[in-house]
């Protein structure tokens, strides 16, 4: 049986996304736009289709509305291949009537619709991660190793390992114990790589750990067993329950991985595009990103100083100084603007001269940034309004609203929510 037959893709769609607020203030995760044109969503589908699979299940709950708008008008499959991307959001049974509880909880409400393609595997996935991973490899391993689960691990430097689920693995890659995020430095001394898997791995100066990436590979049997309970987690619950009961395994991964789960990480994760040789390449040919395909015209920059940076299909700079910056589509940047180390998502839509007379009459700013603006470390997100002469920067100030809740700084960055406005003269 080909790959393509063989299994199917489940990629979580995440819960409420709270350390990513106010990024999801309105969307759910796996929506975030990302790199300028694209959504965290495109990531693990595209790294599906890389590696020849293509029937995907998307598991979706909160603010689900543009991630529904967007992978329906990006992912459409000749009709004799058999593939899809499927959106499934939590719904009302005879059985149940809430909300996801959990990531397993989501899958077991779920598997009733998988039964209906034949498969073998299924490969979890999580809908809010940076990274490039052939999954053939994964699989390859998971039926050479005769394993019932095999999970991804990525070796991480033991003074980096915080907030990470650690795992003891044999040199014959079997897990035989889990560490939920563990604190104590004796417990995760004694989890470090042992020398023999060491020896395999990119040299480091410093004592590594395996942490799990949160991407499965379960055999269909094993993964309905081991939902037949009212677990709601697979890394802190029905993965360690499987110890003992059956084979777990560990696919070392090596390659750039980063978590979006906070806003710093989104920030950093975007800003790191922009550099000459960024540690995750959208100009692969060999393992393309796929989004959403546009009418846009090109890029339009006139009499500009730019420093490294990315700029959108449809953006439109004046006479402004960008330096470190990622500057979506349908961006606008007024004349002398000035912006550092900013992630700008741009616009879902243009204004029609009538809209900005309109909105000319009212006080309301063009979308996107004014003239003789600055603006340092910060988000603005889609549809925002930033009037003339507006001074925004996070530098020197605690977390928390600003300007009557138009602004929000959230780990050290600065944001402006999607669609807010700012009039001319915002000073943060």
């Amino acid at each position: 049986m080909s790959l393509a037959k063989q299994i199917i893709s489940v990629i979580m769609g995440g819960g409420r996304g709270t350390r990513l607020y106010p990024l999801t203030m309105e969307r759910c995760k796996p929506a975030v736009p990302l790199a300028g044109k694209y959504r965290l969503v495109d990531i693990p589908i595209s790294n599906c289709l890389n590696s020849g699979i293509n029937r995907i299940f998307l598991l979706t709950q909160f603010h689900t509305a543009s991630l529904h708008r967007h992978i329906q008008s990006t992912y459409h499959f000749d009709v004799f291949d058999g593939g899809f991307v499927d959106l499934l959001s939590a719904e009302q049974t005879e059985k149940t009537s809430d909300w996801y509880q959990g990531t397993a909880d989501a899958v077991r409400r779920n598997i009733v619709h998988f039964r209906t393609f034949p498969h073998d595997l299924v490969l979890i996935l999580s809908g809010d991660q940076l990274y490039k991973m052939d999954f053939r490899k994964i699989v390859e391993q998971h039926i050479a190793t005769k394993a019932d689960v095999t999970i991804a691990a990525i070796p991480v430097p033991k003074s980096k390992v915080e907030g990470l689920g650690l795992m003891r693995v044999g040199d014959d890659l079997t897990i035989t114990e889990f560490a939920e995020k563990p604190k104590d430095p004796a417990v995760i001394d004694s989890l470090a790589v042992s020398p023999k898997l060491e020896a395999q791995l990119t040299p480091c100066d410093e004592k590594r750990c395996l942490a799990s990436m949160g991407i499965y590979v379960f055999n269909r049997a094993v993964l309905a067993d081991a939902l037949n309970n009212n677990m709601t987690d697979f890394g802190r619950e029905v993965i360690p329950s499987l110890l003992g009961r059956a084979r777990l395994c560990a696919h070392l991964f090596e390659s750039y991985w980063e978590d979006i789960g906070t806003v710093r990480a989104f920030f950093e994760a975007n800003l790191a595009l922009a550099q000459p040789l960024p540690p995750f390449n959208f100009f692969d040919p060999e393992h393309k990103i796929y989004t959403h395909a546009r009418t846009l015209p090109p890029a339009k920059v006139n009499h500009c100083e730019i420093d490294h940076a990315v700029i959108g299909e449809g953006a439109i700079v004046t006479d402004s100084h960008l330096r470190h910056c990622i500057i979506g589509l349908r961006s606008f940047l007024g004349e002398h603007a000035h912006m550092e180390d900013v992630v700008m998502m741009g616009a879902d839509y243009y204004d029609t001269p009538a809209q900005e007379a309109e909105h000319a009459s009212k006080g309301i700013p063009k979308l996107g940034v004014g003239r003789n603006c600055n603006i340092r470390r910060a988000i603005i997100d889609k549809n925002a309004r930033i009037g003339d002469g507006c001074q925004l920067s996070p530098e020197g100030k605690p977390d928390g609203n600003y300007a009557g809740g138009s602004v929000i700084i959230r780990d050290g960055i600065l944001v402006v929510p999607k669609g807010q406005i700012l009039p001319p003269g915002t000073v943060v």
